[in-house]
């Protein structure tokens, strides 16, 4: 049997974008348990890129993302990755003081940020309900994001590379033996891999206890969201995300509809989840509390997983106990805007290369997403 130089776990963008850095360097087998990669949680993503989204840490790895997502390879794809669209963060007259400690904690990194007043929030967007409003920040930087285009250019990309992609190839067993890792795969072939990459999303736990690691303490959550019609006459061509500043909600433009969601993060095992009535009723009663927008009946709704570790960090790097293994786990909601830099930080990982300057030049700090941190959680 052919041993390969890596195995990744998991096609959605993780393994897709990881993959495509990698396949120049060594041979690459991307296994995908689905029938089509990305059909969980890449599949069902926001498409939003927000600078001022997440932890510090996930922070500075979107910004380390902007130039590729802006600026691909040749090649890479036939259309624009990102198209401009803005993010307004609202707070109700109750919230000033949480709207304060979000500007001052995202003002260093994000000097177009502008404060708005209730007013002026009203002026600008008049679906907002005057009497709701406390203030606001708006982020200029943001876009949508082509996350078919983005995963596709990955995918296609690994396969020029000379990478191959295997779906339906589910792991049902990871033994390693002489250096090599013996993967079973459920239609009862076998692959022989030197490093066994786990990038397999709310299933990440699973296998890593398969290859015999210890749990990184990995929480799936549902994340819910609907469609809706648009009401006449709204321009969805230059209207922002909105975000509460609590979280408790958010809208977007979504083609010739809105997009909304509670923002909910439900614990739950991986599974292929489906949205609850009661989150779409509560992301709804949010929306209009705070729009003139009257929600009677979504077009669409449906669910993904965003999962998560203890410290709210993603898991990048060597396990440490287990040879050979090598985690690129807990995404959160941040997998698709941040994909370019943390690829290129496991791929500087894997290889024993100094960090990327596109890295460091952000602030990219490899130990505070180790998965070794997590032994003393």
């Amino acid at each position: 049997m052919t041993s390969i130089d890596f195995a990744i776990v998991g096609a959605g963008i993780a393994g897709a974008s990881l993959g495509w850095e990698l396949a120049t360097r060594g041979s690459v087998l991307l296994l995908e348990r689905e029938g089509l990669p990305g059909y969980h949680t890449t599949g069902r993503s926001a498409a939003l890129f927000l600078e001022t989204y997440g932890t510090p840490a996930i922070r500075a790895m979107t910004r380390a993302s902007r130039s590729f997502l802006q600026t691909p390879p040749a090649g890479f794809c036939e259309s624009a990755i990102l198209s401009p669209r803005g993010v307004v963060y609202i707070a109700g007259p109750d919230q000033m003081e949480l709207l304060d400690a979000t500007e001052a904690e995202l003002r260093p990194h994000a000097p177009g940020l502008e404060r708005l007043s209730a007013d002026a929030l009203a002026a600008r967007l008049p679906f907002l309900r005057r009497d709701a409003l406390g203030g606001g920040l708006q982020e200029a930087g943001a876009a949508d994001i082509d996350v078919h285009s983005l995963h596709q250019g990955y995918l296609r990309g690994l396969r020029q590379r000379g990478g191959v992609l295997r779906t339906d190839a589910e792991v049902m067993a990871a033994k390693r033996s002489d250096g090599l890792w013996n993967i079973t795969l459920a239609d009862g072939s076998h692959v022989q891999a030197r490093t066994l990459i786990n990038a397999a999303g709310a299933w990440a736990d699973v296998l890593g206890e398969m290859a015999g690691a210890a749990p990184i303490g990995l929480t799936p959550c549902r994340r819910t969201a609907f469609t809706f019609p648009a009401p006449d006459g709204l321009d969805l061509a230059r209207m922002p995300a909105i975000i509460a500043v609590d979280e408790s909600f958010y809208i977007k433009p979504d083609a010739r509809q809105l997009l909304g969601s509670p923002a909910n993060a439900d614990p739950m095992h991986p599974h292929d989840v489906a949205p609850e009535e009661i989150d779409v009723a509560t992301g709804i009663f949010h929306i209009e509390q705070m729009t003139h927008f009257s929600i009677r009946r979504p077009s669409h709704t449906w669910a993904g997983l965003r999962s998560f570790v203890p410290d709210g960090e993603m898991v990048i790097g060597w396990d440490g106990a287990v040879d050979g293994l090598f985690w690129l786990a807990a995404q959160g909601g941040y997998g698709i805007q941040s994909a370019p830099a943390y690829a290129l930080l496991a791929r500087n990982l894997l290889l024993g290369e100094a960090l990327d300057e596109r890295l460091t030049a952000q602030g990219v700090d490899a130990a505070a997403m180790a998965p070794g941190r997590l032994r003393s959680i």
